[in-house]
Formats: structure tokens, sequence, C-alpha cells
């Protein structure tokens, strides 16, 4: 994207707001963040008293992604209707004979998020989407869309890599971000900082000593080589070890059972670029 052409201007012309992602998409690449999906919000999906309306924003060449969605979120809500928006035509009239309408649903759009009748999306899913941009637009997208969520909404925001082992992600509300996720297949993990690379375009480029998100990894690095012995009983029982370490200085916002699914969630404050 161009200097000038930025996520406000490109809304003004009237044509979808953003560019055209890279587009890789793999089946089951986003399973852990839907897992994550499926429990965090399935209480405001539960509750909703219209069915509920799921955006995954962004899906790629192949809509796997968002099929997935609508299939994992069907076992929390079995109305939930999964909106795959797509800012390349060519792409949304490829995924269409996968829709299912209502339920499933394939359209045109971007970072406005054009849902009907002015709907306000339950969740809003961008994952993979935001690494080709400049960080100076992230706070930008991040408000545009927080802006289309329902009062409960959540906003998940984040980067994996192709075949969905390693992922981390922003949790956000319609007022703004809450928490960072880390999720990783622990048989591929060699320490927790290899995530690195997969920090949010928001984080990434803070990872550099004396920036919170730095400490935090070094931190969570040194839990996890202090927790080696546990390792002959799993990584599993490893990487809880090391969440349950890091706790004493660090504002952790989950539970041990969903440590032991290979997460780690922490508040966004802790790790805001500052």
């Amino acid at each position: 994207m161009a200097a000038s052409d930025t996520p406000s201007s490109r809304g003004r012309s009237g044509r979808p707001v953003g560019t055209i992602t890279r587009g890789t998409t793999n089946t089951n690449r986003l399973r852990r963040m839907d897992r994550w999906i499926a429990y965090t919000a399935g209480r405001a999906l539960r509750a909703s008293a219209a069915p509920p309306v799921a955006v995954d924003l962004g899906y790629g060449a192949a809509p796997w992604t968002a099929v997935e969605l609508a299939a994992r979120l069907r076992a929390v809500r079995a109305d939930v209707r999964v909106v795959g928006i797509e800012i390349d035509p060519a792409r949304v009239a490829a995924a269409l004979p996968m829709a299912e309408p209502p339920l499933l649903e394939f359209r045109r759009g971007g970072f406005e998020v054009p849902l009907d009748g002015g709907a306000r999306a339950q969740l809003i899913r961008a994952a993979n989407v935001l690494r080709q941009y400049d960080e100076d637009q992230v706070a930008e997208v991040w408000a545009r869309l927080c802006g289309r969520l329902a009062p409960d909404g959540l906003l998940v925001e984040g980067t994996c890599d192709e075949v969905g082992r390693r992922h981390v992600w922003v949790a956000l509300g319609p007022e703004g971000p809450r928490t960072v996720t880390f999720a990783a297949r622990l048989a591929n993990l060699e320490r927790p900082s290899d995530l690195a690379e997969r920090l949010p375009k928001a984080l990434i480029h803070h990872n550099v000593p004396g920036r919170p998100v730095h400490s935090f990894l070094r931190d969570f690095d040194r839990a996890w080589a202090a927790a080696a012995p546990l390792g002959a009983f799993g990584a599993r029982q490893r990487w809880a070890a090391a969440c349950a370490a890091l706790a004493a200085d660090w504002p952790l916002q989950d539970a041990p059972a969903r440590r032991r699914q290979g997460e780690l969630t922490v508040d966004w404050a802790a790790l805001a670029p500052r």
C-alpha cells in the first residue's frame, strides 16, 4: 500500500478498504486460533438474541478458513452466520460454490466490513492480513474494525505460520486491545521465543532489548529452560510449568486448562509498545 493510499482515503472512494493479501491458505491452518475463539467468545455467541454474525476477514485465495470457522462455531451455536470477506472479486467468485446461505456467505469487501443492514459482528477474525501493512496503519485499522463490533463483540487479529503450528494474536473489544495470546504445537517448539517471528504487526518491530515484548519472551525462555526436567513427562507439562513460573512477574489472563492446550494469554498493556 502506498503512503497516500491509506485505509481512510480508500474508504472515501467507495471502494473496499485495504489491499489484496498474498492469499496463502491451507486447511486447518487456523485451528488453534479457532479453538481459542470458540472458548473465549462462546458465552457471547450463545447469549445473542438473534443469530450472531462472525466474519472471516481476508480469507485468502481459497475459502477453507471460513468454511472451517463456520463448522467450529456451529458446535457453540448452531445458527451462527459466518461471512467470508475478501477484497479480490476473483477470490469471492471462486468461494461462492462453498456458500451455504444464510449460515455461510462470501462477499467482496475490506476493513469497512460490509454486512447487511448495517449489522455489527459478534466476531471478526483477521488472520495473516495486517503483516503486509505498515505498523503506523495498524491503529487505524484496529479502530475501524472495532467500530464494526457488537457491544460484546470480539476482534482477533494475528499471524501464524503456513501450517498452523505457531500463532500469536491480539484480542480486542470495542474499546480496543485486551490480550495477546501465544499458541504453538509444543512438540515442534524449541523455545518460546521461536514464536517471535509470528508476532502481529503491532508488536513484531518492538522485539528488541528494552521493549516489553522482548523482555516477556526473554523471561519465557528462561522459565522454559528452568522447566526442562519436566520435559520427561511431555512438552505440555513443561509448557504449563513455564507458564506458572511466568505468572509471578507477568499478568497472565488464562486458566491452566488453556495452557495445557499449548496457549498462553497475557494482558495487552504489559506488552504494548511504549
